[in-house]
């Protein structure tokens, strides 16, 4: 009989906050219950100042739960957020915190506090689009190889934590291994260096995470893995200015971003909104990339400018940016990338493949070299 979340959370009620007097489910403080074959995870929130002085609550949660039958490992985690919560949420299943790997107890330090976040890796590039659908991971995967086949070390971070791709993406399965008592090991493919949430959650299980745990995933998936030495790391970001975009521009020392974008004016506006936002807190753009650019037809040939042209071109030189490539609808550029065998290293050969090489040696000529390989962090300031 497997372990259920209610005789979890009906377990936590006997472990009791010492400060606040109640027990950390009456008190609302346990969120995030998953169970994956005997393996459970849960959150623990609590006040960012309390958090160094409430390892020992951790703990007996952690114990609380190992005493339960079928239960395989525990991991809970402390997260701090600004307030702390008031009334039950019970824990839904899907809202988990991330599985930490490094001081598991721990609260998160503030930007710029403690370790470093991936101090291997010489320079990180963001991918980034302003709205979704536009292929953005399709691109992030293939730039990525490309970056390999032009012989540097690369690593992807998957942060889109609400709609992780990179497992299917680069056909990696399968969960990753602890190099020490701390730290996990990437997982491997194609010679890259891969981190996301997919795997550690099953591929249907939705994310409801707040903003705090989400700060928190893309944390300790920079800070909490072997990454080793690294040219560059390709950050595939979810669509949009959000949480994760802030996160990485505050607390990551991004070398820069490229926009993915479609041609048609919608997309652009809301690429532009990317730019933007990326300008604002002083991170490089280093140029818009077109997707879905154009469309040739398998069978006759014929072009077809499904969604309109050169708009992220022309959006490109009215914003003083660098236009970096155009990338067609192509049926076999998204059959390798359904099927964990992207293009660019499936079909090195294609010209599909070449265009992504292309590309990627221009960002990499903006970030390498030469080129600072890391720039301070910025403040974020909200007026």
């Amino acid at each position: 009989m497997s372990i259920t979340e209610n005789q979890i959370l009906d377990a936590l009620r006997a472990v009791r906050d010492p400060e606040r007097g109640g027990d950390i489910v009456s008190l609302g403080m346990v969120s995030g219950v998953v169970i994956r074959d005997g393996n459970v995870g849960f959150a623990i929130e609590v006040e960012p100042e309390r958090g160094p002085r409430l390892e020992p609550l951790r703990k007996s949660a952690e114990r609380a739960v190992e005493a339960l039958p079928d239960v395989v490992s525990v991991t809970a985690v402390l997260t701090a957020e600004a307030n702390a919560p008031s009334g039950s949420r019970g824990g839904r299943r899907g809202e988990a915190a991330p599985h930490s790997a490094a001081h598991p107890g721990a609260a998160h330090p503030a930007p710029g506090a403690g370790q470093a976040l991936a101090p291997g890796v010489r320079a990180i590039v963001a991918v980034a689009s302003g709205k979704g659908g536009v292929g953005k991971s399709t691109v992030a995967a293939n730039l990525a190889l490309g970056m390999k086949a032009n012989g540097l070390r690369v690593g992807v971070l998957d942060a889109d934590i609400y709609g992780p791709s990179m497992p299917r993406m680069l056909g990696i399965s399968g969960r990753p291994q602890m190099a020490d008592a701390k730290i996990l090991r990437p997982m491997e493919n194609y010679g890259l260096k891969c981190m996301s949430i997919g795997f550690l959650v099953p591929e249907d299980t939705p994310m409801i995470w707040r903003g705090p745990m989400v700060m928190s995933a893309l944390q300790q998936m920079l800070r909490d893995v072997a990454w080793g030495e690294l040219d560059i790391m390709i950050v595939d970001m979810p669509p949009g200015t959000g949480d994760a975009q802030l996160t990485m521009a505050q607390q990551v020392a991004l070398a820069g971003a490229v926009i993915v974008s479609t041609p048609q004016d919608i997309a652009l506006i809301d690429a532009r909104k990317g730019l933007n936002m990326f300008t604002k807190v002083n991170v490089p753009v280093l140029g818009i990339i077109e997707n879905m650019s154009y469309f040739l037809c398998p069978h006759c040939g014929e072009r077809s400018d499904i969604f309109s042209h050169g708009g992220a071109r022309r959006e490109a030189e009215r914003l003083g940016t660098d236009f970096l490539g155009e990338v067609p609808l192509d049926l076999a550029i998204r059959e390798t990338s359904d099927e964990g065998r992207p293009i660019t290293v499936s079909q090195p050969g294609s010209p599909y493949a070449q265009t992504f090489r292309d590309i990627a040696a221009k960002v990499w000529a903006k970030v390498g070299g030469d080129a600072p390989a890391r720039r301070a962090a910025p403040r974020i300031v909200v007026e």
